[in-house]
């Protein structure tokens, strides 16, 4: 499921835009044109409302690619919004084949 989201480097007001390629409850990975080094911690929010998805972590970094990030904390009601979006992403995608 693609999100366009901005990305908040931890001590840093700099958001970087990018956009998930995938996500799932665990994490996502991003497309970005550079990539962020592994262990960097930051913030991940909806780039149309600024709601914060979920504080991540990175995990993986594939050069001029992106990266993968995993959650390690995200609020009860942002797992129960994005479970319910991945929900009706699944079904959209189910009644369409």
């Amino acid at each position: 499921m693609r999100v366009p989201v901005e990305l908040r480097l931890e001590g840093s007001e700099v958001p970087i835009g990018g956009e998930t390629s995938d996500i799932s409850l665990g994490g996502c990975y991003i497309e970005l044109m550079f990539t962020l080094a592994k262990d960097t911690k930051l913030d991940i929010a909806r780039k149309i409302d600024g709601t914060v998805l979920a504080l991540g972590t990175v995990v993986t970094c594939d050069p001029n690619a992106g990266n993968g990030i995993k959650f390690p904390k995200m609020l009860h009601e942002d797992q129960e919004e994005l479970r319910c979006c991945l929900d009706a992403a699944q079904e959209a995608s189910e009644s369409s084949t």
